[in-house]
C-alpha cells in the first residue's frame, strides 16, 4: 500500500468538507479535495437553509469544534409553526420537546465559508471531474479539467463522492441512480428583511396545497421556499416565473392573507424572475461501489425530499459518522488490502437503515403539499403521538462515538 494513501474527495460541499476535515490529518493520508466552483463562487451560492436537530446532535457528538463555529454564525431553530394563509394556527411545535438539540438557521454561503475555511489547504478549486475508472492495479484513476488543462490522479485508494445528486463519481462507478418524482415544485428565494421581526423562526402558511415557508437568517434576511403541486414527472414551466400566477396560487379568494403571508407573496411576485425552481425528487440510497474504494456521502448517496429539511442534515450525519469510523479504524486497516472495503461496508451498515427511515418520513410529510389534498387535516394528523414519536426518532437517533466504534469492531 505504501507509506501514504491517496484520498480524493470530489466536491467541497457539506459532506465533502466535513469528511475532509476529519481525515486530513490522519497518518499516511495524502488528501486532495476537487471542487468545480471557483474559490469565491460560494459567497453567493444558494439562499438559506434550516439544519435539523439531528445534525446538531451529530456535530455535538462527533465534531464539537465545528459545531461551535456554526453556532456563532447562525440563528437557532426552536419553533415550527404552521398556519392557514389567513394566519389561523394549525400547529405550533417547540422542537426542544421533540429533540435534545435545537436546529439552526443559516445562509448557505455562510455555511460554505465555515466548512471550506477548515480545509483550505487541501481544496483545488476550478477542478471539474470528467472521468473515474479502475486501473489494472485495482486502484482508481480520476481525470479532471483544471485551469491548467486536463489532469489526473492515478493510484487513488479511496475516492469520496460529495458531488451532489447528479454525482459523476457515483454514475461512473455504480450507474445512474433510480430517481422518483413526487409532483411538487419548490421555489427558493432570499430577500432583505423589511418586516422588523414579524418573521423570525420557522413558519409555514397554506392556501390549499400551495405552501409558503419562511424564516429569518443572519444577517437581516428572510429565506423563502414556496411549493406548488405539479404533474408527477412534469417539467418546470414558465408559469412559475409569472407574478400573476404566483399571486393567484397563494392569495386566498375568500379571506385575507395575514400580514406575514401577504408580504411573502409580494416578495415572490416582485422577484419572480430570479426564483430558483426545482422538482421534488429523491434517489435510491447507495453508500459505496461494489469494489469498495468509493464512498458516497450526502446527496450523492441519497438525494431526498426537502419536506423535513433533511438534505443537508443527513449529509452532516453521513460525514460525522464516516469521519469517526476512519479516525477510529484507520491505523488498523491502512496497510491491509481488504481493510478499506470492510470499512466502507461498516459505514453503509451504520447509515443505510437510518437514511431509508429519513427518506420515508420525508415522503410521508409531503402529503400536505400535493394536489387535491386537505392540507389542514393532513397537518393536524401529524400531531398524533405516532407521528411525533417518529419525528423524535428522526431528531434523536444519532449514535455516539462509542457506539460507532463498538459497531465497527464487529465488522
Amino acid at each position: 500500500m505504501g507509506s501514504a494513501r491517496t484520498v480524493v474527495i470530489v466536491g467541497a460541499g457539506v459532506a465533502g468538507c466535513i469528511f475532509a476535515g476529519a481525515v486530513a490529518k490522519l497518518s499516511g493520508v495524502q488528501l486532495v479535495v476537487l471542487e468545480e466552483a471557483t474559490a469565491g463562487d460560494h459567497s453567493t451560492s444558494g439562499t438559506g437553509l434550516n439544519i435539523g436537530p439531528n445534525a446538531i446532535k451529530a456535530l455535538r457528538l462527533h465534531e464539537p469544534e465545528l459545531l461551535a463555529d456554526l453556532l456563532r454564525v447562525s440563528a437557532p431553530w426552536r419553533r415550527w409553526r404552521i398556519s392557514d394563509v389567513d394566519g389561523t394556527a394549525w400547529q405550533d411545535w417547540d422542537l426542544r420537546t421533540l429533540a435534545e438539540d435545537a436546529g439552526i438557521r443559516i445562509r448557505w454561503a455562510t455555511l460554505y465559508d465555515v466548512l471550506r475555511e477548515r480545509i483550505r489547504n487541501w481544496i483545488q478549486y476550478e477542478s471539474l471531474v470528467t472521468r473515474v475508472q479502475y486501473n489494472a492495479d485495482g486502484l482508481l484513476t480520476v481525470e479532471y479539467h483544471s485551469p491548467n488543462g486536463i489532469k489526473r490522479f492515478d493510484g487513488v485508494e479511496l475516492l469520496v463522492a460529495g458531488d451532489g445528486r447528479y454525482s459523476r463519481v457515483r454514475r461512473d462507478l455504480s450507474g445512474i441512480p433510480e430517481c422518483a418524482y413526487y409532483g411538487v415544485a419548490i421555489g427558493r428565494l432570499m430577500v432583505p428583511d423589511t418586516l422588523g421581526g414579524l418573521i423570525s423562526d420557522y413558519e409555514q402558511w397554506f392556501n390549499g396545497p400551495n405552501r409558503l415557508l419562511a424564516f429569518q437568517v443572519p444577517a437581516d434576511s428572510i429565506y423563502i421556499a414556496a411549493t406548488i403541486p405539479m404533474s408527477v414527472g412534469g417539467e418546470i414551466t414558465n408559469d412559475l416565473y409569472r407574478p400573476d400566477f404566483l399571486r393567484a396560487r397563494y392569495n386566498p379568494v375568500d379571506r385575507t392573507a395575514c400580514p406575514a403571508a401577504a408580504w411573502i407573496i409580494d416578495q415572490l411576485a416582485g422577484s419572480a424572475s430570479r426564483i430558483h425552481w426545482a422538482r421534488f425528487q429523491d434517489s435510491s440510497p447507495c453508500f459505496r461501489d461494489e469494489r469498495g474504494r468509493a464512498l458516497y456521502l450526502g446527496d450523492a448517496a441519497h438525494a431526498m425530499l426537502p419536506t423535513l429539511g433533511q438534505g443537508a442534515t443527513q449529509a452532516i450525519e453521513d460525514a460525522c459518522l464516516a469521519g469517526t469510523v476512519f479516525r477510529a479504524r484507520w491505523d488498523s486497516i491502512r496497510d491491509s488490502p481488504s481493510g478499506l472495503p470492510v470499512l466502507l461496508r461498516g459505514i453503509e451498515s451504520l447509515r443505510l437503515d437510518r437514511v431509508r427511515f429519513a427518506m420515508a418520513l420525508s415522503i410521508n410529510a409531503a402529503d400536505t403539499i400535493r394536489a387535491l389534498v386537505d392540507s389542514e387535516a393532513g397537518t393536524r394528523e401529524k400531531q398524533s403521538p405516532e407521528f411525533l414519536a417518529e419525528l423524535s426518532r428522526l431528531y434523536g437517533d444519532v449514535p455516539s462515538e462509542a457506539h460507532v466504534v463498538a459497531v465497527m469492531k464487529e465488522e
